[in-house]
């Protein structure tokens, strides 16, 4: 990893990812949440999602990652990125073998930051993974999920199932970590 301090490295664990914050949010004032993201071979990816008022974009520093935006899956490599506008489906994977190393900005920033912080928790535990491996594991990606809607809204599974997951998660006395904020 690289020379960051610990506090912004998120080390996804058994997710086969790690993040190092470049730029957080307080960093921005809010403007953008910045990271270089580390995917390992064969990662699977996080479930199609939108960020409702929020714009995405991937820039690859190094490797090839596939990438699907409103339904239409590429290949990007070094050198190259693809920008997800507000309120649109997408989702990526690393089917390459090969580690991927990218650039990944929201902006604006919102809440990402405690999102991920949160999900960092939750997989550096082994309590989640992409894909959830588990019922516990998918009720959890749910309670997240439905405590950020401003931030994250999952296109597939669809809400419905999603919220349903989380209200069982909550009923069966799951719980998320603490309120995970940045330094």
């Amino acid at each position: 990893m690289g020379t960051a301090s610990q506090d912004r490295i998120l080390n996804f664990g058994p997710m086969g990812m790690w993040w190092e914050i470049t730029k957080s949010t307080a960093d921005t004032g809010g403007e953008l949440f910045e990271a270089i993201n580390v995917v390992g071979p064969n990662f699977a990816g996080p479930p199609v999602h939108i960020h409702p008022t929020a714009e995405e974009t991937y820039s690859i520093v190094s490797g090839i990652l596939d990438v699907c935006v409103a339904g239409k899956w590429r290949k990007l490599a070094a050198g190259e990125s693809a920008r997800v506008p507000a309120g649109t489906p997408h989702t990526l994977k690393n089917t390459s073998g090969a580690e991927v190393r990218l650039i990944n900005v929201h902006k604006p920033a919102q809440d990402f930051e405690r999102f991920f912080r949160r999900l960092h928790a939750l997989a550096a535990s082994g309590r989640v993974t992409f894909p959830p491996k588990g019922l516990g594991s998918a009720m959890l990606l749910a309670m997240l999920f439905s405590e950020h809607p401003k931030e994250i809204i999952s296109v597939n599974p669809p809400r419905l199932l999603m919220s349903t997951l989380a209200r069982a998660g909550r009923i069966l006395g799951q719980s998320l970590p603490p309120e995970a904020s940045a330094p």
